[in-house]
Order: C-alpha cells, then sequence, then structure tokens
C-alpha cells in the first residue's frame, strides 16, 4: 500500500545504515511502508504487569517487572581460574510469577548499578531452562523511569506497544523507529472505496496506522485492527476475485462422457457403491467439465477418503470425451503407486490396444525420471499419439519434450508439494487450457481454503468408506515412563505376531556428514538433551533389530535410496514379507499396505500437526483396527507436548487443521507454495476472522464484476500491486 513517496523512502534514508541493515536482514522491512505495517503484537500496560506465570520456551519476549533481589556470585572458570568469574543473578516478579536473569563476565558491571531491589523495567531476552528453572541470559532491559513532567497517572496508563523482535533488535528500539517515520503515515493512500469505508463504519487508512501504533485507549487499538484486517481480507480477495474473473473467460473444451463408454464400464465393474460425499463431489465435477471455461477444483478429504476413485472417474470421463488426463504426484514412490492401484480398479479397462483389453479400454502409462530408455519412449509415443488416455508421473511430465494429443484434465495430487510454475507448465500443454483438479489431503479450514484458494472452488469428502478401521493413538513419554517405550515395541511384536505388519518413522536417514562447525563445541549436559539430532532411521533400525525386534525382518526406506531399491523395499513390504519397516516420512503420502496395523512415530514432536495426521493414515486401512504411538521425550507442560496429546485425542483432520492452525498461524500450514498469503496477513487471523472473510470476498466480488479492471479505484490498484510484486503477480496467475 505503498507506492507513495513518502512510504516508499528506504529505511536507510530516514533510520541512518547500521538500523536498516539489522531491519532488512532479520524482519524484511526495506521502506518507510514496511515499517509502518510491522505491527505490534501486543500492548503493555505500565500498571499492568505481563504474567511472567506463562513465559513460552526459546521464544524472544518482553516482560516489564520488578526486581526482588540482586546477588553477584564469583566462581573459578577456565577463564577466570582464581575465582574471579563473575556471575550477577537478578529475580524480578510481576506477582503471577518469578524470573531469574543471570549476567556473566564484564557484562556485570552495568546491571549491578542500575537493577536494584525495587527498580522496575522492561527485560527483553529468550527464555531459556537452566536447573528445571526458567531464566533469562543477558537480556536487554530499559529502566521504566517516570519523567517529572509526566504524571504517574498517564504514565501507569499509557499503552506500551510491544513488537515482534529480534536478538538483534528489541522491541522498544523498533518502537523508536516507527515514532520517527509516523508522520508518513498521513500520505498512505487508501485501497477502500469510501462508500464501502463509510458503509462499514471503518476508520481512514492513516487514521489507522497512528492509532495501531500510538493508541491512547483500548478503543483506539480496537478501531485500527478493525480496519487493518478489512484491508488485508479485502485486497486480497479482490485480487482472488480478479483470477477467478480472468479464468471464467479463458476458452476450454467441454468434456461430457459419452453415455456407454469408459466411464460406465468402470461403474459396472465396481465391487461397491460409492459413498454419498464421493457421488455429490463426481457430480460436482462433471458440471465443471462439461461447461466451455475451464474448472479449477480443490477437492480435499481425510486420508483414506477415496480422492482417488474421485479423480479416477474425472479421468475417465474426460477421456470418454476423446480428451487425456494426467496426475501429477510429487514422488516416484506415490507415482508408481497410484500407477499400480489405478490399473488395478481399471482390470481389462486399462489394457487399450492389448490381447484381452475391454472394447471401451485406454491406456494407463507412468512417466517417471528413473525410467529405462526405451520404456520411456514408449510411454511418450503413446502420449502423443493418443494412445494412452491416462497417464501418471512425477515432475517428469512436466520436461519439454512430453506432447500430448490433447491434454484436457490435469490432476494435481498433494497440492502444497507443487511449485506454481510446475502446474502451469503442465497446464500449457493443452490446445487450450485444461481443466485443473488439485487434491490434498490435509483436510484445510474452510476460511483458509478461501483465503488461499479462494479462486479455486472446494469440494470435501468428509465420509470415510465404509469398511476403514479406527485407529488408536497414544503419546509414548519416554523421557518420564521408559518403560512404555518397551511396552511399544512389545505391542509391535504382538501385531507382527498376530499376522499384521508396522511402520516405524524417524525424523532422519542418519547418514549425513556431520557439520564440522557444529561439533566443535562442548555442551552442558542440559544443552544435549534439548538440543540432540532428531532420531534417525539407520541407526534405529540397527539399535532395534539387535534389540526388542530382533529375530523380526526389519527394513529401511529413505529417500535417499535409489528410486529401484524403495520400489523393491515397497513391494517386500506390500506383500507381507517384511515384519517392520523403519522409514522417514517419504511414507507419508499414499503408501497402501492393508495388512499393516500399527505405528511408532519416533520424536514425533518433532514432526507438524497434518503430518503427523498423515502419517498415522497409512494403518488401518484394512479390516484390523490401527494402532498409532507418538513417541516423545518432552516435558508434560511443553506445548509440542499438548500438540501430541491434541493428535491422540481426534482423528478428525479438520479439527486438527483447526488446531494447528491456532498454534501455528496460517504461513507454516500453507507451507511455501502459498507465501503470498504468508507475507501478506499481518493483522488477519483466519481462524477467528471468518466473517471478516467471506464479508470481504463478496464485496470483492461485486467489485470485480462492475470494474474488472480497477479503472475508478486507483488507491485499490496501488495497493494490489504492493501485494502482488511480480513473485506474487505470477503466483496468483499460475496458481
Amino acid at each position: 500500500m505503498d507506492l507513495v513517496p513518502a512510504l516508499e523512502e528506504p529505511l536507510k534514508k530516514v533510520l541512518g545504515p547500521p538500523t536498516a541493515k539489522v531491519m532488512a536482514e532479520h524482519l524484511g522491512l526495506h521502506t518507510v511502508g514496511d515499517l509502518l505495517y510491522h505491527y505490534p503484537r501486543r500492548y503493555e500496560e505500565r500498571g499492568q504487569l505481563t504474567h511472567l506465570a506463562d513465559l513460552p520456551m526459546d521464544e524472544h519476549v518482553t516482560v516489564v517487572a520488578m526486581v526482588a533481589d540482586a546477588r553477584l556470585h564469583t566462581f573459578a572458570s577456565s577463564k577466570a581460574p582464581r575465582g574471579k568469574g563473575q556471575r550477577l543473578e537478578v529475580t524480578i516478579t510481576d506477582g503471577s510469577g518469578r524470573l531469574q536473569l543471570v549476567f556473566f563476565g564484564n557484562g556485570v558491571h552495568k546491571p549491578h548499578k542500575e537493577l536494584l531491589p525495587g527498580t522496575r523495567a522492561m527485560f527483553a531476552g529468550k527464555v531459556s531452562v537452566f536447573n528445571r528453572r526458567l531464566q533469562l541470559a543477558h537480556p536487554a532491559y530499559e529502566l521504566l523511569r517516570g519523567d517529572s513532567e509526566e504524571t504517574v497517572e498517564t504514565w501507569a496508563g499509557a499503552l506500551i506497544p510491544i513488537y515482534p523482535a529480534t536478538a538483534k533488535l528489541e522491541s522498544w528500539k523498533i518502537g523508536k523507529a516507527i515514532q520517527t517515520v509516523l508522520p508518513s503515515a498521513q500520505e498512505a493512500v487508501d485501497p477502500v472505496p469510501a462508500a464501502l469505508r463509510e458503509g462499514r463504519g471503518l476508520v481512514p487508512l492513516p487514521e489507522a496506522l497512528l492509532k495501531i501504533h500510538r493508541p491512547h485507549t483500548k478503543a483506539d487499538i480496537e478501531d485500527a485492527r478493525s480496519r487493518l484486517k478489512w484491508d488485508e481480507a479485502f485486497v486480497l480477495q479482490v485480487a482472488l476475485a480478479r483470477r477467478r474473473h480472468a479464468d471464467a473467460q479463458l476458452p476450454a473444451v467441454a468434456r461430457k462422457p459419452k453415455p456407454d463408454g469408459l466411464l460406465t464400464a468402470f461403474d459396472d465393474r465396481l465391487p461397491f457403491t460409492l459413498t454419498q460425499g464421493q457421488q455429490k463431489v463426481s457430480k460436482e465435477i462433471f458440471d465443471d467439465l462439461a461447461t466451455e471455461h475451464p474448472m479449477h477444483r480443490l477437492l480435499q478429504g481425510e486420508v483414506g477418503s477415496g480422492k482417488t476413485m474421485v479423480a479416477l472417474r474425472a479421468m475417465l470421463a474426460v477421456v470418454d470425451a476423446g480428451g487425456q488426463a494426467a496426475m501429477l504426484a510429487p514422488t516416484e514412490v506415490l507415482a508408481q503407486q497410484h500407477h499400480r492401484s489405478i490399473v488395478e480398479m481399471m482390470g481389462e479397462l486399462a489394457e487399450g490396444g492389448m490381447l484381452g483389453g475391454a472394447e471401451q479400454a485406454t491406456k494407463v502409462v507412468v512417466l517417471t525420471g528413473s525410467m529405462g530408455a526405451a520404456a520411456r519412449r514408449q510411454a511418450l509415443l503413446d502420449l502423443v499419439t493418443g494412445e494412452a488416455g491416462i497417464v501418471i508421473g512425477t515432475h517428469a511430465l512436466i520436461e519439454d519434450k512430453v506432447q500430448f494429443h490433447d491434454l484436457g484434465l490435469v490432476v494435481v495430487d498433494e497440492q502444497h508439494r507443487f511449485g506454481v510454475e510446475q502446474r502451469d507448465a503442465l497446464r500449457g500443454k493443452g490446445k487450450q487450457p485444461p481443466h485443473l483438479l488439485v487434491m490434498t489431503a490435509t483436510p484445510i479450514p474452510r476460511t483458509v481454503a478461501m483465503t488461499v484458494f479462494g479462486d479455486l472452488e472446494t469440494s470435501v469428502l468428509d465420509q470415510l468408506p465404509a469398511g476403514r478401521s479406527p485407529i488408536a493413538s497414544h503419546v509414548v513419554p519416554a523421557a518420564d515412563k521408559p518403560h512404555f517405550l518397551a511396552r511399544a515395541w512389545d505391542r509391535v511384536r504382538e501385531e507382527v505376531g498376530n499376522g499384521h505388519q508396522a511402520y516405524v518413522v524417524c525424523p532422519r536417514i542418519g547418514d549425513e556428514e556431520d557439520d564440522p562447525k557444529k561439533a566443535g563445541k562442548k555442551k552442558s549436559p542440559e544443552d544435549e538433551a534439548e538440543k540432540r539430532p532428531p532420531l534417525a532411521v539407520l541407526d534405529v533400525a540397527d539399535q532395534l533389530a539387535k534389540g526388542p525386534l530382533q529375530g523380526l525382518k526389519v527394513e529401511v526406506l529413505h529417500g535417499r535410496m535409489h528410486p529401484d531399491d524403495k520400489d523393491a523395499v515397497m513391494r517386500r513390504f506390500a506383500a507381507g514379507e517384511t515384519d517392520v519397516l523403519v522409514a522417514t516420512t517419504v511414507i507419508e503420502v499414499g503408501v497402501n499396505v492393508p495388512n499393516a496395523t500399527a505405528m511408532v512415530i519416533m520424536d514425533a514432536d518433532r514432526f507438524g500437526v497434518s503430518q503427523l495426521h498423515q502419517l498415522r493414515g497409512r494403518v488401518g486401512r484394512g479390516s484390523a483396527p490401527g494402532l498409532c504411538l507418538l513417541v516423545t521425550e518432552m516435558p508434560e507442560a511443553s506445548t509440542a507436548r499438548q500438540r501430541l496429546t491434541s493428535v491422540a485425542s481426534t482423528l478428525d483432520g479438520f479439527e486438527l487443521s483447526r488446531i494447528d492452525l491456532e498454534q501455528r498461524r496460517e504461513g507454516d500450514v500453507l507451507g511455501q507454495a502459498q507465501s503470498g498469503a504468508r507475507t501478506s496477513l499481518r493483522m488477519l487471523a483466519v481462524i477467528e476472522d471468518e466473517e471478516i472473510i467471506a464479508e470481504a470476498r463478496e464485496e470483492a466480488a461485486t467489485l470485480v464484476a462492475a470494474d474488472p479492471e480497477l479503472e475508478h479505484l486507483p488507491g485499490l490498484r496501488t495497493a494490489l500491486d504492493a501485494l502482488l510484486d511480480e513473485e506474487r503477480e505470477q503466483y496468483l496467475e499460475k496458481g
């Protein structure tokens, strides 16, 4: 919102090079406008103290508290062997809890003079644990002295903005910098049309910026927040509405299935009936395919809700209508697996041009980077002649050499793993833009879907097909209760004894080169426990085979193995020849072994919520109930442990992704692919602000329908240009 010279002024000129450099490197702030849009995280009231009782571990915090006592200790150390080492321990309190501050060496002199009992100050530092107590080591601090002319009343009532800060730049230094640039806020160009602003009772933008950084009352903060949230939602929704509008102008070939073609033949041979959800979603997709504009649909559903079946029926419909369909998978293992399961589901319908193939049959080919030259040549030939109606592949499908006879539909599996360029390259292979179906097994709450995939229509599969078994999940606290871990391995043996198989998942492979820079530093035992490297597949497999799982057939699977070896390991596991597969997250998506009933996830706290949910979906795929054990050494009170407890408590992916969002904010959940959303949401919290997003979407749609080029709204155009700088503009166009 900064195509205004005053807001475009580089910070270097205004604040001087040293400060500007730190702001650019650590906070990504380059211009006056960037700094004005760096909002306070919260406000400290001088009369009201932060609660020391609920400090988050490992985060930079700012607290306002009073010094209770301060003691200087001397000790012997390697640097000061004759007992000349000095350590200042200061205890501060805010009535809700106490916190230890420590200063060492030459750093003790100034705080020893200044931090006398009874002194109040703001302290900033990173919360760590020492001897089981929370502490701040070498915090930066600023004493709170009431200036004589400032009466105690106003001084205690003032709201002190606390900014998202870094170790290099404390909150109050950011505050001082903002004080310097605040006058420029008067020149901010308002993106919201005046009629809309007045209709919603929103304050003008310059006033909102002033009030967010320098509020006099809590009402000021509310006014500013409502206004700034609305801006974010509205500008983003206008961008998405313009994209939907542009897409609706594109031509596409309508694809209607033949009445007695491939799709009918396929449905006739299905051994089960589709769930209601599958039927409803299929109808939405078929309606879209029958129009002369490209379909853009997001299909989301739980692991195992039958998304592949829905996608396959859409692909068959397109083949029926004379086109070809391509399915893009994120890994070779997954592409091979989709290929196998689709050929299996189709039977002789997948044997087009072969003896024994059905008369409506087509050919289903697979294309991956590690294929042999002859097989690859044949697959490419089948695509260009139209012999193959369906192709399943990895990024290899996107290469220039790959040409289609008539590409009608692109299905992208696990959307968040695919860059925009890749989807775009594949869509460019159609004579006219092909229809697009995006699938994801990470259930995304509706509001996130609206904010990020607002240009896609969304279909949701939330019913599990009949016959899927429940999965029991439990947290195994390995540090507090080591006998629980021993019991976990007994459970694995019991499952194998009953004729089933098990997965053990670890965060890393284990043959990485040790970083010599890191190896040189000596660490305290506390550090060791806290910072030990994540457990590795190769080490764990070795320990299990020699120890608790001795006598069982244990194999490993990870991303750095040769594709043929990976495939061979998966085949042996699928055939039941291997009892226990120790793997990294390569098994996270799409691996289907109904006989595998147990999963033990080591260092489970090192995985995200949606990843744990995806992994867990690998068990309980057959008729026997599944078991998932989340092993962690994190203490009970930690947020990591709470996260695991929430995963263990529900199997509902939508519920979990809400929990995930509340804990991690949108950016992480949406991953790199959605960088546009990550950087543009500063004030808007997707879950809480559901209504604002929905209303903004309606207003944006009305406005774009009336004025697609925004000719009458220069302020809004300016704001869009700022939101959609080059890279994001492309991101949105390619989507």
